[in-house]
């Protein structure tokens, strides 16, 4: 049970979080970009837990070349524009193009993770959520310093390593839900 208010920072992954994940391919243009049903509204709602709400992006896809950047931001755009209408927020969004896996951005390493606490003083990593439908998010949680919440919306047969994630839910409404009950 995790004692949330508004000191703690929520990290969300994208593609396989708040959006539909393409299988084997990137979202390349925003007419690509679909939410999950009910996630504008279950950012809103978490946007009264958590005092900071900031999105962790690989996008590897920019770093090729086949998603155009300028396509990446307007999809980032057109993402906050939703959260907002729902009356929610995004805080910020940290996201890496890098290649090479080894890049200290690029999750599972915490690098991104590491900018947001220096772009916001007030970040306490160790006051954190990282919520990711993969194991690479969970792994970068705890490289963060962070509690951590595996969601089974892609590949809800993952076994989940003993301590890698603190809480587990089928998609970020579910958790929202959860997590809103134990405050």
């Amino acid at each position: 049970m995790m004692h949330i208010d508004n000191s703690w920072t929520l990290f969300l992954d994208r593609d396989g979080v708040i959006n539909y994940e393409k299988e084997a391919d990137y979202i390349n243009h925003r007419d690509e970009f679909r939410f999950y049903e009910g996630v504008p509204e279950a950012i809103a709602s978490l946007g009264a837990l958590f005092g900071k709400i900031i999105v962790v992006t690989n996008q590897k896809g920019v770093g090729k070349g086949v998603t155009p950047l300028a396509e990446l931001h307007e999809i980032h755009r057109l993402m906050t524009e939703a959260v907002q209408h729902a009356g929610g927020r995004i805080d910020a969004i940290f996201f890496c193009p890098d290649l090479n896996d080894d890049s200290p951005r690029r999750k599972p390493n915490p690098g991104m993770a590491f900018d947001a606490a220096a772009q916001f003083p007030d970040i306490v990593l160790a006051k954190s959520l990282m919520v990711g439908n993969k194991l690479s998010d969970l792994r970068f949680g705890r490289a963060a310093g962070s509690k951590t919440a595996f969601l089974r919306t892609t590949h809800p047969e993952t076994q989940v390593p003993p301590g890698l994630a603190d809480i587990e839910a089928s998609s970020l409404p579910a958790l929202a839900q959860i997590l809103l009950q134990q405050s």
